[in-house]
Formats: C-alpha cells, structure tokens, sequence
C-alpha cells in the first residue's frame, strides 16, 4: 500500500547501513490497525532475503510480568541462544543478555524486530533502550525496528519508546490511516467485478480507513473466495456478518485503546443508536437543539457520563474524526462512520446498559439547560424505572415535551411522548390523566385503533371528579364520532351515577350529552325531549351551557327569532362561567351568532371556546368550534379558508366520510370557478359510511348546488330533497343551516315546476320571517319572487335585493341581483336588467365568485348586452384586492411581505398578481407603477 512504502523503504536504508557495519535504530508508529506488523514483517522477511539474520519477538500485555519475556523471546529464536538470565541485580542480567546479541551479530549482520513495544515488561523495555544507545555508538552490524502503538486515548499515554532517546540516534516514521483512494482500491482489488459505488463506500466508511478493520469486513463479506458475486451492501448489524471476522477486529482496537476509551467509545455508540431510535420514532422536526447536545458540548456529556476529563474526550473526538472512525453530520457533531462499525462497538453491550446511558444522557442534558424536547427524545431509547419516586423527572419531561408537540400540531410526536410516559412509575390519578390525553391523540390519528380502549381504561381508574369527567367525555367524543352516539350518551350517564354531590358536574355531563347525541337522529331526540323536560321541572339542573342549548333547538326548529335567540344567550354569557361547561355555552352562542349574521361576535366566541379547551383531550365541543369557526368563513364568502387546507379536498384518502369541512370546500370550489375540481371531490368521498349527522346533510345540500352549477337539476333536487327530509326528520326546519328549500325551489323552476317550486319558497320565506336577518329573508324572498313572476315578482325581487344588501354576503346580493335581471329581461325592461347584472357581476368579482359572475354576464348576453359585465381589462378591470396588493408591490412590497401586511396567504397574493398582469397587460413586476397609473 502507498502508506507503508515510505516506512518499509526507511526501514530497507537502515538495513543496508547496518549491514555496512553501522548499527541502527527505527521505530515505526501508529495506531491500531495501521500495518504496523505488516511493514515489520515485510521488511524483517527482505532484510533476510539480504543475509541479514533476524531475530523476532511480539509482546503482549498477557506476558508483561515476565521478566525479560521479550528478550527472551528474541534471544531464544537464535541458535545457541543462552540460558534465561539467573537470580540477581538486573543491570548484570542485562549486560549479560547484551553481550549474547552483540555475539550474534558478529557472526552475521543482525535484524532485530520487536512489535508492540509498548507491550513489552519492564526489565525488556528498559534493556531495549539501554541497547538503542549502544547501537549508535558501535561499529556493529545490527539494526533494531521496532513498533509502537501511537494514537490518542482517553487515557493519558505511557512514555514513548523514543522518548529518552536521541534524535539522532532512532530514525522514526508514523504510519496514516489510509487514503480513501487507498483504501477503495484495497476493497476493489478484494471484491469481484460488479461492485457498485456504494458498497465500495459502505466498505471504506465501516472500516474507517483502517487496513485492519477493512481485511476483516472483507473476509466476512466472502472476499477470502467463498463469493463469487458482488454484495449488494454493507449489512448494518454485526450480527449478518460470518463468521464474525469484522466485529472481532473493532473488538480488539478496543482492547487496544484501553477501558476508558472503550467506555467513551461505547457510550458515543449508544448515544448514536438514541438518535437512530428517535429519526424512526419521530416525525422530521427541525425545532430547536442546545448547542451542548451537539458537537460543543458533547465533550462535557461523555465526560459526565463516563466520568473523564472533557478535555481529554474533546481530544479523541478530533482525534477519531482525522483518524476516519467518526464523521460530522451538518451540524458538527462528530458520529460513527458507518452504523456497522456503531454495532461492532456495541457488540456484548446489554440492553439494559444501553437503556441506563440513554436515561443518564437525558438527566445530564436536563441538568445542562437542554430544551425539553431534545431531552425527551434522548428518553424515547431508554426503558422506564422502577427506583425513583413516582412520578420520575423522565414522565414530567416526556409529558411537557407532548406538550409542546401539540402546540405544534405534531400529534404523531406528542403520541410517542406519551407512549413512553406510560412505561414511568406512576399513581393512578397520573396515570388516568395521561391515558385520557394519550387516548385522545392517539384517536384522531388516521386508523389508529388504540385511542378507544386507553380512555375507557382512564374512565375507569380512580382519579378526582373533575378528571374523571374529563375522561368520560373524551371516550363519549371518541365513540360519538365512530358512529356510536347511543354509547357515548351512555358512557356520560355512568360517569354521572358515580358523581354524588357534584350538580356542577352532573350539569356538565348532561350538557355533553346532548352536544354528543347529534350524531344521531334517535338519539337526539330522546336527549332533547329529556332536556326540555328538565327544563320545565327543575330548570337549576341545567345550568346556563344547558339552556343555550335550548336556545339552539328552538333556533333551529323554527321557534325563535335571531334578536330574541342572542338576547337570550347573551344574558347566560353574563352569568358566572364554570371551567368545564365554558365551552359548551360559548360554543353554542357562537352558533347562534353565526346564525343571527353577528359575525365579528360569533368570531370572538369561538375563539374564547378553543382557548378554554386543552389541545390534547378530546372534548365534545372542539369540532362544533372548528365547524362554525367554518361556517362564519363561509358566511363571509371567504373561499380561500375554505380551501387552506388542500388535505381536506384535493386529495382525500380512499374512503373519507363527508363532512362539514367538505361541503364547504365543495361550495367554494363551485364559486370559484373550479366545478371540474369539486366533481373529483365529490367522487371520492364515500357517503355510505356516513353517520346520521347534520353534517352529512350539509354535504348533500352542497352536493345539490355542485350538481345544479354542472347543469343537472334534477339530480341537484334529489340532493336537496334528501337534506330537507333527514333535516326535518332532527326537528331542525329553519333556513339558518341549510336553506334547502329555496335550492330546491330553484331546482323545479329549472325543471319547468313553478308551482312546487313556489310551495317550497314560499315555506321558507315563512320560517326565514320568523328568524327574521336579512340574509334568511333576502334569499327566501328573491326564490319566492322569481316563482312568482309578473309585477308581484318584480316587486318582491325588488325587496328582497334592498334586504340582502344589509346581509354580510355578497354571493347572495349577487344571486338576487341575477334572478331580478332575469325577471326584468323577461319583462323587457333590459335597461334595468342590465344595471342589475352588471351590479351583480360586480359584486360576484369582488368576492371571488367567478361562477355567478358567468351566469351575470351570460344573463347580459341573452339580454342583448354589447359590453361585458365587468370591464376585464385595464386599471379599471382590478378588483379591490387586486389592486391594493398591485399597489403594495409597485411599491416594492414582496410576495410574503404583502401577505403579512393584508394577512393573506402567499398563494393568494401570487394569484392576485397573475391576474393583475393579465388584466394590465403586462409582464414584469417593474411595469405595474405606470400600469396602475394610466386611465382605465
């Protein structure tokens, strides 16, 4: 090899001279596995092929306490070699062993090779040097080679051979671990032909450059003959290895490093293993990670752990990195360079060793500042304990670090934080809590089945009250959304009868009960009719979140009107708030908010309902604060949230139940102009397994206004229909959740049925009347107006447009505005048709809504309109948006800094842009100032 060429050709000069009559001395240094006995053998063999007579001798750590061992050894191989020295002083021994050597190389020039010097006993090592003096004073024949152990250990190192010795006496050469051209071409010359590039690396990297190491991953690949074709790759466990020639090679560098490198070489693998564990237990998270958890103070870390000097850990860190045993990742921390190589190290380590250093790692890394999730991962490789204090310092790191986690909205993480939290001692109540938050997780993730079962084991463990209501309703919010609305009513009701004395509990668990049963029709009812039985009995067994449940109902059924439905929840809000039925209240005055067009305050409530809620613990109210958090977007035609999460409608997995979520998708893709992509939606959710909810029937009435904008009316009618009849069928009959049948009147004009189509409005002008908001009235008026015809309908479409322009919803002037433009086109008043389509078009491209802006202007165009709804090019053809985000970016805004500054999202301002450019002409960013500036 390259390596050893300048070492064998010093060694081969030496000779020559001392074959001239000069002695000599050379030592050969190098760490373990560099070639040191192989150069000393290789040149002991040419030094014989020159006539010189050599004399070996190989010391070992086993055979220091011999006295003279190694000289004896050397002496011995000689013919005639004398007697072992006898008792006595050991200068007259040695002098008597030197005089024998220096008679036998007066006969014949005299090669004397002596490997793993450092090994040798005492009175050897020191008649070695003794000797090295002489030799570079004599005439003699005789050349001295040694070689000697030189790398950097934890230990501090013994006093080298040279080290008393002169330079001008020893000629010193250190070997360097191999080059990786060197060592590739080693492998290479070993394998067969066909070896790909990465077992060649995978070769070199696990045998760290080291000839040693890579001859013995060689031999157990089958390079010695037993293979004839190329491996596939380098295994990763010591354990494919045969027949173990490898890990017996990293076994004995360590021997030869000495116990404190091995125990840091040791505990670096197992940290290095931790950090494997935690990449496949872990989702990718690039939080934060102390720096001393890192290459900075790993030193410190090892050293703690296996109490050594840091410093000296620092120094074989560097050390084994030049070496080739270690290799930095991207953050510097020095790691091993092949996981092989990591398993050989660990070869005989007991798991259970494994798991204490890994636990030890994460107290010290707790101790030293480390953010609590770092040391939360280093606790995912160690096993829990049984010999501290219940609860451990481990189950209150893991527990904040889920915590953390699902601020994140990374529940898979905070599932393994948890998972291994429950392997810490615990007592129960700690333990019901922690399977009530695991539970919950563990629930909402995609086909997990372990959710159900972990919270009926918290509902049953002793724990106080309030925990024990909070697991009731998780496991009833679990079953509720499994389809199984009868059980988790009946869960609540058992966690009840073990509640004495609690009215406030009881209360709470009565108002879950009810939010729970809307999962099911039957249920709901039965729930409700106890409810208003309650109610009129004993109205204090409600509590104030009961009753505005009652408000909700009668919203719903027709029976109240918005101003009287607020005022009532408004003065339950007043009253004293209970931490555990806080959010079912102000989840259900949000609804009604929602309903009664009070947005802002609607919007506000939410809000204070999901801050009242623990993010890890299912509750029964979460998802009707998501929905109506939804609904409010919807009623402000705000398609780009209905659409923020593309998970929810471009690509749904086979299988997905349609939701709330869902039909709100559906129905911006439908305003926005994406009809052909609300069709794949609609086709890949399945409404078989649908549970009996208003949220399937919010589906289908979404469902029936995709199918009416594709042109099929009589297949959007059937949709409608379905929605009215399972709507009618919860008692909820007024428009304020789905106006089904103004759709579906719709549906009949379409069909060429204006008698049924006027039935149905007219019903729901009546109901609209009762809630009594411009938007309910507004749009029951205008379907009842076009159902009508003739003066009496212009006069009613006339009225409901002035109602809806009090409304928060553009879309729905918009349809009243076309349905007007089409009855006074009809009537052949076009002047006034076309100033309401082209109001109407206005108002549809402001928000966003290109489907009724195409019906506005196809409405033009059978009206004999010369020019378009909307001016689509110029300065003038920009809507508000458009413009304002054009403004900020000839201004010199960016993309994500518009979108900071109008709280959009940065795809939404791209899109504003493009069609900026288009409507402008324009290409560049640079040309918007002087586009903005021309006239119209």
């Amino acid at each position: 090899m390259p390596e050893h060429r300048e070492a064998l050709a010093l060694v081969a000069e030496q000779a020559e001279r001392a074959r001239a009559g000069s002695g000599r001395v050379v030592l050969v240094r190098g760490a373990t596995g560099t070639g040191r006995t192989t150069v000393l053998e290789a040149a002991a063999e040419d030094a014989a092929a020159r006539g010189m007579r050599v004399l070996r001798a190989r010391c070992f750590a086993e055979n220091a306490g011999v006295p003279f061992g190694t000289v004896l050894q050397l002496l011995g191989s000689a013919p005639g070699s004398p007697p072992a020295p006898g008792e006595g002083d050991e200068r007259a021994r040695g002098d008597e062993l030197w005089r024998a050597l220096r008679s036998y190389a007066a006969e014949t020039p005299l090669f004397v090779a002596v490997d793993d010097v450092h090994l040798a006993d005492a009175p050897s090592h020191r008649w070695l040097l003794e000797s090295a003096r002489h030799v570079g004073g004599l005439t003699l024949p005789l050349l001295i080679a040694v070689t000697e152990r030189s790398q950097y250990d934890i230990d501090p190192p013994a006093t080298g051979f040279a080290h008393t010795l002169s330079p001008a006496l020893v000629h010193t050469h250190t070997l360097s671990p191999l080059s990786t051209n060197a060592a590739e071409e080693l492998v290479r010359s070993a394998l067969p032909d066909g070896t790909v590039a990465d077992v060649l690396a995978g070769c070199v990297r696990a045998g760290a450059n080291n000839p040693l190491l890579i001859r013995a991953l060689l031999d157990d690949l089958g390079a010695d003959g037993r293979r004839t074709s190329a491996p596939e790759r380098v295994p990763e466990a010591s354990a494919a290895l045969y027949p173990g020639a490898y890990p017996a090679a990293v076994s004995w560098w360590l021997d030869s490093a000495g116990p404190a490198t091995t125990e840091v070489a040791r505990i670096l693998a197992i940290l290095d293993e931790g950090l494997d564990a935690r990449a496949a237990a872990l989702s990718p998270y690039d939080g934060a990670v102390a720096p001393h958890c890192h290459a900075a103070g790993l030193p410190g870390l090892l050293g703690e752990l296996t109490g050594t000097d840091p410093a000296r850990v620092s120094g074989w860190l560097t050390a084994m990195t030049g070496f080739g045993l270690l290799r930095r990742d991207r953050t510097g921390r020095p790691h091993y360079a092949h996981r092989l190589l990591r398993d050989a190290i660990l070869t005989g380590v007991p798991t259970a060793r494994r798991s204490a250093a890994h636990r030890a790692a994460a107290r010290a890394m707790l101790q030293r500042g480390a953010p609590t999730e770092s040391v939360a991962r280093r606790l995912l490789a160690a096993d829990g304990t049984t010999e501290e204090t219940a609860p451990s310092w481990a189950f209150a790191v893991l527990r904040d670090a889920a915590e953390l986690a699902v601020g994140d909205a990374r529940t898979d993480d905070a599932v393994t934080y948890l998972r291994r939290a429950l392997a810490e001692p615990l007592p129960e109540p700690h333990r019901q809590r922690l399977l009530t938050e695991l539970g919950s997780l563990e629930h909402t993730l995609q086909g997990s089945p372990a959710g159900i079962p972990r919270l009926s084991e918290a509902v049953r463990l002793a724990a106080e009250p309030h925990d024990r209501v909070r697991a009731a309703m998780a496991l009833g919010t679990a079953l509720a959304g499994r389809g199984k609305a009868r059980s988790a009513v009946h869960v609540l009701r058992e966690a009840g009868g073990r509640l004495h004395g609690r009215p406030d509990l009881l209360r709470t668990l009565r108002t879950a009960s009810a939010m729970l049963s809307e999962e099911d029709q039957a249920v709901r009812r039965e729930v409700y009719r106890l409810t208003a039985d309650t109610a009129a009995h004993s109205p204090e067994l409600l509590g104030a979140a009961g009753q505005s449940l009652l408000v909700r109902h009668a919203s719903t059924g027709g029976l109240t009107s918005a101003d009287e439905a607020m005022r009532r929840v408004r003065v339950l809000l007043a009253e004293p708030a209970d931490p555990l039925s806080d959010p079912f209240l102000v989840g259900t005055a949000a609804a009604i908010a929602q309903w009664a067009d009070e947005l802002d305050e609607a919007d506000r409530l939410v809000n204070r309902g999901l801050t009242g809620l623990r993010p890890a613990v299912l509750h029964p109210m979460r998802r009707a604060l998501l929905n109506t958090r939804g609904d409010i977007a919807a009623a402000r035609d705000d398609h780009e949230a209905a659409l923020a999460d593309p998970g929810v409608w471009r690509s749904p997995p086979a299988g997905t139940v349609p939701g709330n979520r869902h039909a709100h998708a559906l129905t911006a893709l439908v305003h926005t102009g994406r009809v052909a992509e609300a069709c794949r939606l609609a086709d890949a959710l399945d409404p078989r397994e649908a549970p009996d909810n208003w949220e399937f029937n919010r589906f289908l009435y979404a469902r029936g206004a995709l199918r009416a904008a594709s042109g099929d009316p009589a297949a959007a009618l059937h949709d409608f229909l379905e929605c009215g009849r399972r709507q009618s069928s919860r008692e909820v009959v007024s428009p304020v959740v789905t106006p089904w049948r103004t759709a579906a009147a719709e549906c009949r004009l379409a069909l060429g049925s204006p008698r049924e189509a006027l039935t149905l409005a007219a019903e729901e002008l009546r109901l609209a009347r009762i809630w009594n908001t411009p938007r309910t009235v507004g749009r029951a008026l205008s379907v009842v107006a076009a159902a009508t015809g003739g003066r009496r309908g212009l006069d009613l479409a006339a009225e409901a447009t002035e109602l809806l322009r009090g409304a928060p919803s553009p879309t729905e002037l918009s349809r009243a505005l076309i349905r007007q433009g089409r009855s006074l086109t009809a009537a052949g008043e076009r002047s006034r048709a076309r100033d309401c389509l082209r109001e109407a078009a206005e108002h549809a491209e402001r928000a966003g809504a290109l489907h009724l802006r195409g019906q506005a202007e196809r409405a033009l165009r059978e009206g004999g309109a010369r020019r378009p709804a909307t001016d689509r090019t110029g300065s003038g053809a920009l809507t508000g948006s458009e413009r304002r985000i054009a403004e900020l970016a000839a201004e010199g805004h960016t993309n994500p800094e518009i979108a900071d500054l109008l709280h959009l999202a940065r795809r939404t301002v791209e899109t504003h842009l493009t069609s900026t450019y288009r409507k402008l002409g324009i290409r560049r960013r640079g040309e918007l100032k002087g586009a903005l500036k021309s006239k119209p």
